[in-house]
């Protein structure tokens, strides 16, 4: 899944070598299979070089896995508010995930914040299967926004729906949609103006074939609404 979601941003140039490196690391025979962690790291700032904070006595140098500060502890309080008078006046935790840049630097697109970050948890949330039809094959399955990210949609587990490729350009296209109550509509428009259809009409009407284990990850009812009444062709 880490190889799936994130390819070279592991920092290998290929599956095989990030399985040999964790072979290496795990001290475990070569072919072996291996469940590792995947940390995903999100609403990363940096500090400009001249407010950088020394931290040499903080983490050491032989530091192989993510070091964590309790906010409220000695150590931890004190790095913590070192940041935060490193912070533009007026700045605060939540702004920096709420009200940042929603895009990052213009090249030749702007490419859109977190979206690695946000197919790992849709992944993660939907247990690897399709919403729809409980598909489970990986290369397929695609993080889809209820509410788009260019509509004030969030990178949210609740903003999300895990759908086979073909379903999310349908949902995308607004030629199906999911009810607030989790039942699928497809648009009459497929049959009409396709002249097909048939293998997703039979999916109208029937209720989700997957969601998530936490209410909290579960579609935010008021996001799928929006999507109802702003992008379905019914």
């Amino acid at each position: 899944m880490a190889w799936e979601v994130f390819g070279q941003q592991n920092g290998t140039d290929s599956l095989r070598h990030l399985v040999e490196l964790i072979s290496d690391n795990a001290h475990a025979q070569a072919g072996t299979e291996h469940v590792i962690g995947c940390t995903v790291v999100s609403e990363v700032f940096f500090l400009p070089r001249d407010a950088w904070i020394p931290v040499a006595d903080l983490f050491p140098g032989n530091l192989m896995q993510g070091k964590t500060y309790d906010s409220e502890a000695h150590d931890g309080a004190t790095l913590w508010m070192r940041i935060l008078a490193s912070l533009p006046i007026g700045s605060a935790s939540r702004a920096i995930a709420e009200e940042g840049a929603r895009y990052g630097q213009e090249y030749l697109h702007r490419g859109r914040l977190g979206q690695a970050a946000f197919r790992a948890l849709v992944l993660d949330a939907y247990g690897r299967k399709c919403a729809l039809t409980g598909e489970s094959t990986a290369p397929v399955l695609e993080a889809a926004h209820i509410r788009p990210y260019a509509d004030e949609g969030r990178h949210v587990t609740s903003n999300g729906l895990l759908l086979r490729s073909d379903f999310h350009k349908l949902f995308d296209l607004g030629l199906l949609t999911v009810e607030p109550d989790y039942r699928i509509r497809i648009s009459s428009r497929i049959r009409d103006q396709y002249f097909n259809g048939k293998a997703y009409y039979r999916l109208d009407g029937q209720q989700l074939a997957a969601l998530p284990d936490l209410a909290g990850d579960q579609p935010d009812r008021d996001a799928l609404r929006w999507h109802n009444d702003n992008r379905f062709l019914a």
